[in-house]
């Protein structure tokens, strides 16, 4: 082939990695192919370059590669797949490679899976936003085109429910453009791959969804790769084709193992808790890719979800994750324990971009009120509910019992729903004033009277007297 440079250089197989001598010119991120003595073709791409050596990762795994024996050949490009509107609708392994036992659609163009850029300038702030479904979500902290909003788990929660959800349940509003959903399963066991394609098959949510998987047992490389072929896919949707594109990420904490397994075989000089010092630019690498821009119509909008180890926010991962990110969402093991889905830690929960894609026009003019005195009314229930356990409820005013009863309320009417319950966001904003109803008008001190006289409902203030 033209342009192609051929080693029989290599001087070591360790790990998923190879190290190949005497090299010329290679470039980081250039891609070739390993043939070992079995003659079976492995796709490599470069990761490390240096004086007369390179370090390349082989994407399908080094089992039975041997260094005796074997060529590599570079061709002086870099990693592209073939992208295509007609891919909505499928299922890829890591590599861009069918996993649904069909052959790929013909090729509208061939796109770098490191992506483009956006340039700061032609960056649009978000302030549209996006109905998931899900009332804590919709309610509390909205999600916004363009915006990147983690969920940070822990093991044993119900992550992987919120993500089939989101993924089926996932709308755009009043908009005319096109709505898809990427979803990408980062080193996923082989029951979660078949629990979110039956669920995106069962519910029909495969229609106008590309799903990546990569399993538990595929080359760490290829786990690597797995989501920049997701974001690549996405971003072809968004920018050439004009989709709204939801992509959801999960497990990204299985993402970070895998390039602290790549670091320790390159034998580099580990940081916090083994992890590679540089792994906040690579993650950035990811998650700057969401976002709009100005003269395109399409948006690309990320929902990661990663486990936090030991239940530790501190950890590494989410630490990272939420310098980067414009918000979290964190799960509760304690509402969970108590029967609650989906347990979200209210306190813990942010949206930064909120503000500004909610209100009239966007979604209801009540509705940052509403969110607000939600919040604040929840934080004083739950100092409340601590008193009681010292004084007892019975020693408490009428005015703290009421907050006591808003905060069951709230949990069980606002944050709990159905697996398979839809609510809009004027539903959730009712639900919400239903809850608040349950406190005197007098204590709405983040709602303005003007909009509490047109929301507040006394007949259920009257009805659940004390």
């Amino acid at each position: 082939m033209l342009g192609a440079t051929s080693y029989r250089t290599v001087t070591e197989v360790k790990g998923p990695l190879i190290v190949i001598e005497r090299t010329r010119d290679l470039a980081y991120g250039e891609i070739g192919v390993v043939v070992g003595p079995d003659g079976e073709p492995r796709r490599v791409q470069v990761i490390e370059v240096g004086t007369n050596y390179a370090i390349a990762q082989v994407l399908t795994g080094t089992l039975g590669l041997p260094v005796k024996g074997s060529t590599v050949t570079f061709y002086g490009k870099t990693f592209k797949i073939p992208v295509s509107e007609d891919l909505i609708g499928r299922v890829l392994d890591g590599k861009g490679q069918p996993r649904d036992h069909m052959p790929l659609p013909p090729a509208e163009d061939f796109s770098d899976v490191n992506g483009a850029p956006l340039n700061p300038y032609s960056r649009e702030y978000p302030e549209e936003p996006i109905e998931t479904g899900i009332s804590a979500i919709d309610g509390l902290y909205t999600l916004v085109r363009g915006q990147k909003l983690p969920i940070f788990s822990g093991t044993g929660l119900p992550h992987n429910l919120m993500a089939a959800q989101v993924v089926r349940q996932s709308t755009v509003r009043g908009s005319e453009e096109e709505f898809a959903v990427v979803f990408a399963g980062i080193g996923i066991k082989s029951e979660e791959a078949l629990f979110f394609l039956e669920e995106f098959r069962k519910t029909g949510a495969l229609r106008r969804a590309v799903a990546v998987l990569n399993l538990a047992n595929d080359p760490v490389a290829e786990r690597i790769l797995t989501p920049r072929i997701a974001l690549t896919i996405a971003e072809f949707l968004a920018w050439e084709r004009g989709y709204h594109v939801l992509v959801v990420l999960s497990d990204m904490t299985n993402y970070c193992e895998g390039l602290r397994e790549l670091s320790s075989s390159k034998g580099e000089l580990p940081g916090r808790r083994g992890y590679p010092g540089y792994m906040y630019t690579d993650l950035a690498t990811i998650y700057e890719r969401a976002g709009k821009a100005r003269g395109r119509r399409g948006s690309v909008t990320q929902f990661p979800i990663l486990t936090m180890p030991n239940d530790d926010i501190t950890h590494p991962i989410p630490d990272l994750s939420g310098y980067i990110t414009e918000g979290q969402l964190v799960l509760s093991r304690s509402m969970w324990g108590r029967g609650i889905y989906p347990p979200f830690d209210i306190m813990m929960s942010l949206s930064r971009l909120m503000k500004d894609a909610v209100g009239e026009g966007k979604t209801r003019d009540d509705h940052k009120y509403v969110a607000n005195q939600l919040i604040a009314a929840y934080t004083r229930a739950q100092e409340l509910r601590n008193l009681a356990v010292l004084v007892g409820e019975s020693n408490l005013g009428w005015r703290e019992r009421r907050y006591l009863r808003f905060a069951e309320a709230f949990e069980r009417k606002f944050v709990a729903q159905g697996y398979y319950e839809r609510r809009t966001f004027e539903e959730t904003l009712d639900i919400g004033w239903d809850v608040l109803s349950v406190l005197p008008e007098d204590e709405l001190t983040n709602v303005p009277p003007e909009v509490s006289r047109r929301y507040y409902r006394k007949s259920i203030y009257e009805a659940t007297q004390v």
